[in-house]
């Protein structure tokens, strides 16, 4: 079953600094090496909402779970680049999705 996985960082003041998000995703590559399982990965500012959201859709909660133990923990165990804004998510959310429809 497909889920969907949500990670939200609040807008700290008019903080919109992407460091962390930049380096590790350099350090996942996931653009030329997308982990098994992976459906789409997006990143943004949610003004609205006030946080700053990633949100990935993967085939299964096994293969999410996988990717973060073994490719995303070992760079999130390194410490962050901007310690200021370094910490866990405000939210972080897994649910299987009703529907998803799959591009070409």
């Amino acid at each position: 079953m497909a889920v969907a996985l949500v990670q939200e960082f609040k807008i700290i003041g008019s903080d919109r600094s992407t460091a962390n998000y930049d380096h590790i995703a350099q350090r996942l590559d996931i653009d030329a090496n997308p982990p098994e399982g992976l459906i789409a990965q997006t990143a943004g500012w949610d003004e609205q909402g006030d946080v700053f959201r990633i949100v990935a859709i993967w085939n299964s909660a096994d293969e999410a779970e996988s990717f973060m133990r073994d490719r995303l923990r070992p760079i999130l165990d390194e410490g962050p680049v901007d310690p200021d804004r370094g910490g866990p998510p405000d939210l972080e959310s897994m649910y299987e999705l009703h529907h998803c429809v799959r591009g070409r």
